[in-house]
This record gives structure tokens, sequence and C-alpha cells, in this order.
């Protein structure tokens, strides 16, 4: 084992001593400090790469800066000033990133001697303070397993937390040396009288405030379960309100009217019901805003007690100057987390403002049924308990309910206290109302014209009934209904603006669609049974909508003598139509045998748009150039014969089947159907001249109805997307809905102008429905167009 630079030294002065005839117990004395010296001078070398652990404390606190900045900017974006929980969340991963942030506080070892170490692991405690401040909301979006282990995860980083810095202050590991002025300002009837624990008194108010805050956690678990349960109700009785008038009539399709208010009606339950802002909304979420802000003024007060210590980075521990790194990094953490926090106490109050408001919430010793619920229900279930002594059960079961006793009273005083720390934000906005109301009173001709411009778009009472809270006494001020109902205007127009259809649109306005007669002559091959044997040995798979608007199209694309700017015109307008056809197979055709054959017209589309190929085989291929219509539709109805043939083939020697030979059989037998249909149906016209324009006028009108007769099912897929039974999804599926009306208003608006058949209307999703009606003559006339 080779010795360090520092015991050598120590040892050549102790044998200079030697040189100079020292008494030997003396020099006995001396020697026992080699030992000390040498595990002091190992010690500093392992504790090098403390500097490097620094550097991954503050990454750790940066990634958790930049999600919860990310919230904000996306609460800007959505116009949602109590800031919803998106990028910042509790789980796994960020819990694990949190406990890397948090180092310093749990370090119980490492010596803190330098004014910026002890600055540095008090602000990591008040940058956890503002982050738990931040997660809140987020709870309410979680179920209640995924509730129950995330929080039991948090409450144990927190509690360990909290340990190791109670024995920090134990040690000594957090100390300092100064008189505490703020503290005499504060108290000044206590005379302080203060030599070395003014961060001993920071911390312990650091480590009071987190116990705090985690408590209100947990609260807010227990009120979250019950809460979304009165939501739901409360939402199903909406959405049957607003599904009355909402029901399809046989040859018609629903108004653009209709789905634009039953879209509306959708979007104020989602918004108002949405579990994150009903926890924002909550006493406990004022409550920790207010000690959020605490926290932000007491490390304000702490750094600028240690400005010419940070200036002169009196930096002392292992961490070396990675401590002014963590120390910016989670000042500006405190900073930024402060934010959102702050914002939800003033602005969820701003939003429910009304006559009552003010009276309501002076009741501040009304605990709401909610919170306590889960408790009860526990309280009064039954334990199956494996012990066969009656006595011991008895004993065990009033233990039970004595603890949940005390946990209900204790829950239910947590609420109290919240709300009364809730006062504070809430006398303030107040006083901002009123002030605000004065304002109006002298402008009211400004605020009356503005009100009328942005907010008057519908009748503020038709909303209301559509408005989910869980008490029922306290309104939505009139701003916020407007501005909900603007909010969700505002979608449809966007996607209104973006009309991501202009290709369409012209595909349906060049081949009209009236009486949708291709959906029933792409392919009648069966009528032929009898006189096609090779019918007989390939599989029938059930008919979807996007499989043969691929493969008609994929004909079309292979003629060579049309030319390029009508192909690409034909090629843009399937790639739109597909898109909303996606729309109603995902959500009206959702079986599993539809959902098979959708997958193999979405990888065959793929090769068809991207690289012009079929199956691998090109469309463009030269050879075609020689062909008439005829040859080529043959070439694809023999292709298709081969690979069908292989494909059942290879499903005879081998005991299973992947999905690419599946997708191959699906693909090729469609294939061989509609060329088939074609060859039959089409003899004698594309054995003429012009018959690859004949073809391709026929392949795009049948391919122009089918995407048609898919589309008049979009007013059915709009209503279906609005409501959903997931809490946690309904304001996004709300939001879909409404950009997918903005995008197919024109669509459906020219599809009631044409008309469609009167089928029933349980029977518009299925294309094999269709096929069966339109086969019939006496259908034919009952084409009705959409009155408005």
């Amino acid at each position: 084992m080779g010795l360090n630079s520092t015991t050598n030294e120590y040892l050549r002065l102790v044998d200079t001593l030697v040189g100079n005839k020292i008494p030997s117990d003396i020099l006995s004395t001396l020697l026992i400090y080699t030992r000390p010296i040498y595990r002091a001078e190992r010690e500093k070398r392992y504790s090098a790469p403390m500097v490097w652990i620094g550097m991954y404390i503050a990454a750790a606190s940066l990634v958790c800066i930049l999600a919860m900045v990310a919230d904000l900017l996306h609460g800007l974006r959505k116009r949602k000033l109590w800031f919803p929980c998106k990028y910042f969340r509790i789980n796994a991963a960020f819990l694990t990133i949190i406990s890397i942030a948090m180092k310093l506080p749990v370090d119980l070892s490492g010596s803190m001697p330098g004014d910026v170490d002890q600055v540095a692991k008090l602000g990591s405690m008040a940058f956890m303070c503002t982050m738990m401040a931040n997660l809140l909301p987020w709870l309410s979006t979680m179920d209640s397993n995924e509730l129950w282990s995330n929080i039991t995860a948090l409450c144990l980083l927190v509690i360990t937390m909290v340990v190791n810095v109670c024995i920090q202050i134990q040690t000594g590991v957090v100390s300092y040396k100064e008189d505490v002025p703020i503290l005499h300002i504060i108290l000044p009837k206590y005379k302080f009288k203060i030599s070395k624990d003014r961060n001993v008194i920071l911390a312990s108010i650091y480590v009071t405030l987190l116990l705090l805050l985690l408590v209100i956690h947990v609260c807010s678990c227990l009120g979250i379960l019950k809460s979304k349960k009165i939501i739901q109700s409360k939402y199903q009785e909406g959405h049957d309100r607003a599904s009355k008038n909402i029901q399809p009539s046989s040859g018609e399709l629903l108004a653009v009217e209709k789905l634009q208010k039953h879209v509306s009606n959708h979007w104020i339950m989602a918004e108002s019901g949405s579990p994150q802002f009903i926890s924002a909304c909550s006493p406990t979420t004022s409550a920790s805003g207010v000690i959020c802000v605490l926290v932000t003024v007491l490390h304000t007060f702490t750094l600028s007690w240690t400005t010419e210590a940070i200036l002169s980075m009196d930096c002392d521990s292992d961490y070396g100057k990675s401590m002014i790194l963590i120390l910016i990094v989670q000042s500006i953490g405190v900073v930024i987390g402060t934010i959102a926090p702050l914002s939800r106490c003033f602005t969820t109050l701003s939003f429910k403002v009304s006559r009552t408001i003010i009276s309501n919430h002076f009741k501040i010793f009304k605990v709401e049924c909610y919170w306590a619920w889960k408790l009860y229900d526990w309280k009064h279930a039954s334990l199956n308990l494996p012990f066969r002594s009656h006595s011991l059960n008895v004993v065990i079961e009033i233990l039970k309910k004595l603890i949940l006793n005390f946990c209900i009273e204790f829950q239910e005083g947590v609420v109290v206290v919240c709300k009364i720390i809730a006062l504070i934000p809430f006398v303030f906005m107040i006083c901002v109302l009123y002030c605000f109301r004065c304002l109006k009173w002298l402008f009211k001709d400004i605020y009356s014209s503005l009100r009328d411009k942005y907010y008057h778009l519908e009748r503020i009472e038709d909303l209301r009934p559509y408005v989910l809270q869980l008490e029922d006494e306290i309104e939505f001020a009139e701003r916020t209904l407007g501005g909900l109902s603007k909010s969700v205007k505002q979608l449809i127009q966007n996607g209104q603006k973006n009309q991501p259809n202009i290709n369409l649109m012209k595909l349906i306005k060049q081949y009209p669609t009236s009486g949708f007669h291709g959906v029933a002559k792409f392919d009648h091959i069966d009528q032929y049974r009898n006189h096609v044997p090779f019918l007989l040995l390939i599989e029938q798979y059930q008919d979807c909508w996007s499989l043969p608007v691929v493969t008609l199209t994929s004909i079309a694309l292979s003629l060579p003598k049309i030319e390029n700017k009508v192909v690409d015109s034909l090629r843009n307008g399937v790639w739109e139509g597909l898109a909303y056809v996606t729309h109603v197979e995902e959500n009206l055709n959702a079986t599993d045998d539809c959902v098979s054959i959708q997958e193999a017209a979405k990888t065959l589309w793929q090769g068809v748009n991207l690289s012009l190929k079929w199956l691998g085989c090109k469309l463009k291929d030269p050879a075609f150039q020689e062909k008439t219509a005829r040859q080529i539709v043959e070439w694809f109805m023999n292709t298709a014969e081969n690979i069908v043939y292989s494909e059942d083939t290879s499903k005879d020697n081998t005991e299973s089947v992947d999905n690419d030979s599946t997708h191959r059989s699906i693909c090729a037998s469609s294939m061989y159907r509609i060329t088939k249909t074609i060859l039959l149906t089409y003899r004698d016209d594309i054995d003429d001249k012009v018959s690859q324009e004949k073809l391709f006028d026929s392949l795009s009108s049948m391919i122009t109805d089918i995407m048609a007769a898919c589309l008049t099912n979009l007013p059915q897929v709009i209503t279906m997307k609005c409501h959903t039974s997931l809490i946690e999804e309904r304001e996004a599926r709300v939001e879909d809905a409404a950009q997918l009306l903005g995008e197919t208003t024109q669509i459906i608006k020219t599809l009631q102008d044409r008309g469609i058949p009167g089928m029933n209307p349980i029977d518009l999703p299925f294309i094999d429905k269709w096929r069966a009606y339109l086969g019939d003559p006496c259908m034919h006339n009952s084409l009705k167009p959409m009155s408005s």
C-alpha cells in the first residue's frame, strides 16, 4: 500500500526529529498520528467525485424545473391560469428524480461547514416544499390503486428527509453562528438571544411545512376518491340531458349546429368537471399555495443574509464549488415553483364568484361529506381476521373504530385549518374584485361592449345545467362560462381554418356521390361464384371501408396514360379522406376481425402512398406503358391470385402464421375480387382506345362513393368522442371532437345537401349493410336531403 504525499512529508519530519535525538516516548506519540493523517488523506481522495455528484443533483433539479416551466407554458397556451399538471407529475420516474435532487437534506454524514453549504441544504428543503405544492393537482388524475401507491412513495420520501434533517439538527450538521434579526422583527416579544440556532430554526420551520404539506396531500387523496364519484354522477345526468336532442334519424345527418351545441355542452362538463380543476379549487390547494409563498419569502431572506458568502464562494464541503450551482438552480426552482400554486389561489376563486360565495366561504367549520367518506367506508367495513378468538376479534374491531374515529376528526380538522389558511388569498381576491367592480361601473359602456363582443356567444343560462360542481350552491361566474363557451368555439374555428381536406373536397365535388352506387359496384363477384372456381379456394374476409379504397387507388395510380397532376390529386384526396375513414373505423368498427383488416389496409397504404408499391410490386412499372387497361387489370388479378395461392399453401405447411402473411392474404384477396369484378363489369369499355381514362374515372367515382358513404358517420363519431366514462380522459376527448367537427364541417354540410339513403342509423357504420341496402332496387329511391 503506497503512502500519499502528506503522509510522506509527515514521516520525513519525524525522521528529522529522530536525527535530533528526541525522547522515545515523544517519538512514539508522533508516530501514532501517522494513521489518522493517512486516513484523512485517503478520505479526501475518496470524496473527490462528490463535485460530480453535486452536478448530478443540480441536473436532477433542473429536470424538475423544466417540467414545471412546461406546465406553466401549457397553462398559458390553453389559457388555464390555474396551471394543470401535464408534464410535472407524481410517478416512479419523477419520484426518483426528486429523490436525487434532495440528496443534500438526506445526507447525514456530509459536513457542511461553509455558509453556502448550509444555505444550499436549506434551499433544497424549500425547493421540496414548492414541488409538493405544484404536484398536488396531479393526485386527482390517478385511479385508486395508482393514487395510493404513489402517495405512499411520496410519504416515504418526505418522511425519510424529515427524519434525516432532524438527526442533522441534533448532530450539528445544520447550524449557524449569527444573530437572527428577522426573527426579532417578526416575533419581538420573545426577544430571541440566538448565537448559533438560525439555521436550526429555519430547518425546523421547513420540516414543519413539509409535514403539513404531506398531511395536505394525504387528506386530498381521501377527498379525491369521493369527489370524482360525485362529479361522475352529475356528468351522467348532464350527458343524458345533452343527448336527448342529438339522436340521428333515418335518411338524415345531424345538423352542424346541433353538433356544435352538443360539443359545447360536453366541453362545459369536461372543463368544469376536470379532476385537476376540482382539486385546484379545493381549500387544500389554496392552503398549499399560501405555504409555498411563505417558503419563498423565507428562502429569499435566507439568501439575502448570505449574499456575501455566496459571492465569496464559501463552500467548504466535499461537494466543492458545485454547491453554488445547486443553490442557484434550486433557488430558481423555488421562485418558478411558486407561480402555479399562487395563481391557483386567485384564479380558481375568480371562476366561482357569485352572490352567495362570500357567505358560503365563511362557513369554515362546515366540512363536506366527501372529505371523510373513504374513512367512514373503512370504519364500517368488516375485517376478515384470521384469529379464532372472539375476544381478540372484538378488541381489534374496537381499536380499528377508535383509530378511524381519530382519523376522521383529524381529517376534518385539517380541512378546517386549510379553509382558514385559504382565507388569506380569499380576502385579497374579494378586495381586488370590488376594485374591479368599481372600475366596471366607471367604464360600464366600454365593459358592456367588450362583454357583448367576447362572451355573448350564446345564452349563459343554457350552459349552466352542464356545469359540474361539488357544491351546487356556488355558481360559476358569468365571465367564466362565457370564456369556456368562447374557448370551445375557438377550437372549432381553428379546425375550420386548418382545412386539411382541400383535395378531398375537390374529389367529392368532381365525382358527385348521389346514390353512393360505387359502394355496391366495386365488388359484386359473389353473384358469379358458380362461374369463378377460384372464389371457392380463397378465404372470405369481412368488408371494411379503407381496404377497398386503397385497393381501387392502387389500380388507378398504375394507369400510365393518366396525367401526373390528375393522379396526384386523386392520391392526395384519398390520403386526406383515409384520415377520417380511420376515425370512423376505430370508433364504430372496432371488432377483432375488422381491426385485422384495417391494419392490413394501413400497411398497404403506406407502401402505395410512400413508395408507389402494392405488396412490393411497382405501380409505375415501365412494362405498363405498352399494356392496355384490360391487361393492367388482368396483371393485378393474376398477381393477387398467385399471392393468395402461395399464402394458402404456406398456411397448410406451417402451424403458425405471422401478421405479415395474414395481411398479404387479406390485401391480395381484396384485389382479386375487385379486379375480377372490373373485368366482368367493364369488359367492353376497357378495350377501346380511351379505356384508361374511362377506367380511371370509374375507379375515382367508386373511391369517392365509398369514402363519402363512410364519412356520413362523422356526426356519430363526433358525438361518441364527446362521451367517455373515464373522467381523466374526458377533456382531451372533447377537444378532439371539437377539432374534428371544425375540420369536417364542410364535408358534413356537403353530404347533408346531397342526401343519404334512408337506412337505419345503426347500420350506417357498416359497409356490408350499405351494400345489402343498395343492392335492393326498391331502396334506390329513398335518398333524402338533410333539411336545415
